[in-house]
């Protein structure tokens, strides 16, 4: 198992790869072998989330343990470092076993002549527990907070201090948002209305292995996780698998007020589909019908699948939002969940935490503020556009509105007033003066996802 997780690591650190793509083929590869069961797979899985985490604390700390400089360390033997420091200060295996397995590892991987060096620091690293590490390696948070947090909670420091910003609190609100994004995320799964229900899922899981969702009317929490493709409602495809705040975007959308005629609905970056397939069955209940929008053809693959069977009409197409095809003014609802830093699923990714720049904001900008810019197009006058995204960046939520409210981005010909989103989401606390909401992993147990609704008026 530690040999799987060293090469999902290796293929994040070469390839850029994303563990959650990486680990499903290894972990399928190894159960062909004997011997190896949902105990291994669980402890590989682990391994990899674990290190992947807190990488930047433990390259802190290997950096302390070692006579030259991090970057002249080569990366594999970095990685089986840090897998062994995550064994010896993130779980309960006994120091001597993730010593000596680490080692073994190492021999397997690496050679016997580096799996020397990697002994030596190994060992040197088994001298302190976690917290008298970071008392030597975090410098004190009364000289510099940003980077005192960034050591201890393994975030790099321009995240901290977004992420600070974004909250406008206190240190103890910061550091409760460091912590949630360093947790293991529950499994959550939505019954998609007209297809399933959450009643269903639940007889289906059985009595303690699943739980009502804390928020959203159809979701389901699996708190010990588990294996959402053994469900039958999932393998068909009338329940998928489904973060909570997403499935409160969705749903605010479509309770938003609307005047007038509520008959077509636009997902406008629908890709992969999870949105796409909640929105079309919640507009089929009404007679209304979807059309999901995906630029990539293969990303509308999965739009497609998502939608197969999907009661009422709808329609994927292959098109980019910020040049549609369509006709302005055709849509009585629209949703666009534009592309972003993604720093609200970074419980999901954790490996994104270390591949974001601050530049990488940049680049989104001005696509952010097109794709809004262009749904408001794509509204009829009085019609209602949702603009989400899986960020709390201040400049990829809140800025981009204001910037596209005042005529920036393309919308110059377009007017448009704030909805309130809060009644919207009954039920949900701590959501923040509005009209605008802001969900956070700490406080709502959901990934950051922001909502901004706005009705076209002119």
């Amino acid at each position: 198992m530690r040999v799987l997780a060293f090469e999902a690591l290796r293929a994040v650190d070469e390839r850029d790869a994303y563990a959650n793509l990486v680990m499903p083929p290894l972990l399928r590869k190894a159960r062909e072998q004997e011997g190896f069961d949902a105990r291994d797979a669980a402890l590989a899985t682990e391994l990899v989330y674990g290190t992947l985490r807190r990488q930047g604390t433990y390259d802190a700390i290997v950096a302390a343990c070692v006579d030259r400089p991090l970057r002249e360390v080569d990366p594999p033997v970095l990685d089986v470092l840090t897998l062994g420091a995550h064994q010896l200060l993130g779980t309960r295996i006994p120091p001597h076993a993730a010593v000596s397995s680490t080692v073994e590892l190492a021999r397997v991987v690496l050679g016997d002549g580096r799996a020397k060096f990697v002994n030596a620091v190994m060992r040197r690293i088994a001298e302190h527990d976690l917290d008298g590490w970071l008392e030597r390696v975090a410098p004190p948070y009364d000289e510099d907070p940003e980077d005192h947090l960034a050591v201890v909670h393994a975030h790099p420091r321009w995240v901290v201090s977004a992420l600070w910003d974004a909250l406008g609190g206190g240190r103890a609100g910061i550091e409760d948002l460091l912590r949630a994004d360093n947790e293991r995320p529950e499994v959550t799964l939505v019954a998609r209305p007209g297809r399933a229900t959450p009643g269903e899922l639940l007889d289906a899981l059985g009595e303690g292995a699943a739980e009502p969702g804390r928020w959203s009317p159809y979701a389901v929490r699996l708190p010990e996780g588990g294996e959402p493709g053994a469900i039958d409602a999932v393998r068909e495809g009338r329940a998928g698998v489904q973060d909570e705040g997403s499935q409160l975007v969705a749903a605010a959308l479509a309770a938003a007020p609307l005047e007038g005629p509520d008959r077509r609905w636009l997902d406008g970056c629908a890709g992969p589909g999870g949105k796409a397939a909640l929105l079309g069955a919640l507009a089929a209940r009404r007679g209304a019908a979807l059309l999901a929008a995906e630029k990539q053809p293969h990303r509308a693959r999965l739009v497609q699948r998502a939608l197969d069977g999907n009661p009422g009409p709808y329609e994927v197409v292959a098109a980019d939002g910020t040049r549609p095809p369509w006709r302005p003014g055709s849509f009585d609802r629209v949703l666009v969940d534009v592309p972003c830093s993604g720093l609200g699923a970074l419980r999901r990714r954790p490996e994104a935490r270390w591949r974001r720049r601050p530049e990488d904001l940049d680049a989104f900008a001005p696509l952010q503020r097109s794709l809004l810019a262009e749904a408001l197009k794509s509204a009829r006058v009085g019609g209602v556009v949702g603009y989400a995204t899986c960020s709390p960046h201040l400049a990829e939520t809140r800025a981009v509105v204001d910037d596209v409210l005042k005529g920036h981005g393309g919308a110059r010909d377009v007017t448009a007033e704030w909805i309130d989103a809060r009644p919207l989401l009954p039920g949900v606390p701590e959501l923040g003066d509005g009209p605008d909401v802001q969900l956070w992993p700490h406080l709502h147990g959901t990934d950051a996802m922001y909502l901004a609704l706005l009705r076209r008026t002119a």
